[in-house]
């Protein structure tokens, strides 16, 4: 029969592994609760940074960021008021066009399937080893309406490729979007391609046409998301609406 001593001596030791199991339960709680943070901490960074690369690659259209529209604002670049709006940096849904069909032109590289339907999305692709040493264009659509200045408000469809391999880097197509923002706002290319400088004629309302930007009127030694450093551009620009608003109020 055991001793009080030996009947305490258990109950000592029953006691102790009642210990040493709550204090492995309470490390390996911890332990999951510290991976746990770890896994949560790693999944937020990450969307961070999908947020950050989404917006730098905002970057690479001829302006900057855009401010989106309310739902009510009006799809037409047509609309007008009594008091001219305020030209800002902005984007219009509206409906997503097929692609472009009928006939190819080519210009300098530059090949445009569907070279004169307005109502899709023109092909665009490119090939060039020489690059640009001025602004080139080629009317593809000469327009009827409203001619562009170089400090105009335009509203516009575009396609942007690289001269060199015919890459897309930017498309208000693909986004549904009719683009609106001042000349004086863009890259010098897109300034002078639309609003027209020396030997080029601006463009007119109802216009689409091919420029072919050197990179010193792009964006230059600056890589810009797709884009990189010291590449000439290709832009298939539609017109469709040009006013005199100025450039909205900071």
């Amino acid at each position: 029969m055991p001793t009080n001593k030996q009947r305490r001596e258990a109950e000592r030791r029953r006691l102790q592994r009642q210990l040493e199991r709550r204090r492995e339960r309470e490390i390996r709680r911890r332990r999951v609760t510290l991976i746990t943070s770890i896994v949560g901490a790693i999944v937020i960074i990450g969307i961070v940074v999908g947020v950050l690369i989404a917006f730098n690659n905002d970057d690479t259209k001829p302006k900057a960021a855009a401010k989106p529209t309310s739902a009510s604002a009006s799809a037409s670049p047509s609309a007008s008021s009594s008091a001219a709006p305020a030209c800002g940096e902005q984007q219009f849904p509206t409906q997503k066009a097929g692609a472009a069909t009928g006939a190819t032109v080519s210009f300098d590289g530059v090949k445009v399937k569907g070279a004169a339907d307005l109502k899709g999305k023109p092909g665009v692709t490119a090939k060039s080893s020489k690059p640009p040493t001025k602004l080139e264009y080629k009317d593809l659509v000469v327009g009827k309406g409203k001619p562009a200045n170089p400090t105009s408000c335009v509203t516009v469809q575009y396609d942007g490729v690289l001269y060199k391999n015919g890459v897309e880097f930017d498309s208000s197509w693909s986004r549904g979007m009719l683009a609106q923002f001042s000349l004086s706002g863009v890259v010098k290319g897109f300034t002078q391609g639309i609003g027209g400088t020396t030997g080029v004629p601006p463009m007119r309302v109802g216009g689409r046409r091919i420029m072919i930007l050197p990179a010193a009127l792009g964006y230059g030694a600056q890589a810009q998301g797709k884009i990189p450093a010291n590449a000439p551009l290709v832009f298939v620009v539609d017109l469709t609406d040009v006013s005199t608003a100025q450039p909205a109020a900071g």
